[in-house]
């Protein structure tokens, strides 16, 4: 399903913590523009829906709906800084835009 890096599992732990420890599942949908790019949302949802797909990675709580699950196979979600500003990053080699990190 979804990889995640140590820096992101410890970021969404903390937004976990700072929303009074409540465990919701992480909803990550993927939505495709006209121009065939990806937009990516994400954010604790505990609504269930038809044709979600739960799984767990790093003791956290995944649900990702039936549009986005073929969309999310390889995709690694990671944390990092960039020109001074921490972020959840998308490396998603189903999405046109991906440029895979150089080695």
């Amino acid at each position: 399903m979804i990889k995640v890096s140590d820096a992101a599992a410890k970021q969404i732990a903390i937004s976990i913590e700072q929303m009074g420890g409540d465990i919701l599942p992480l909803r990550v949908a993927i939505t495709v523009n006209q121009d065939g790019s990806f937009h990516y949302n994400m954010g604790f949802d505990d609504n269930s829906r038809d044709g979600d797909t739960s799984f767990e990675e790093k003791n956290i709580q995944f649900v990702v709906d039936v549009s986005t699950l073929p969309l999310v196979g390889g995709m690694t979600m990671d944390y990092v800084e960039i020109e001074g500003k921490h972020e959840i990053v998308f490396l998603n080699p189903n999405d046109p835009n991906y440029k895979p990190p150089a080695d």
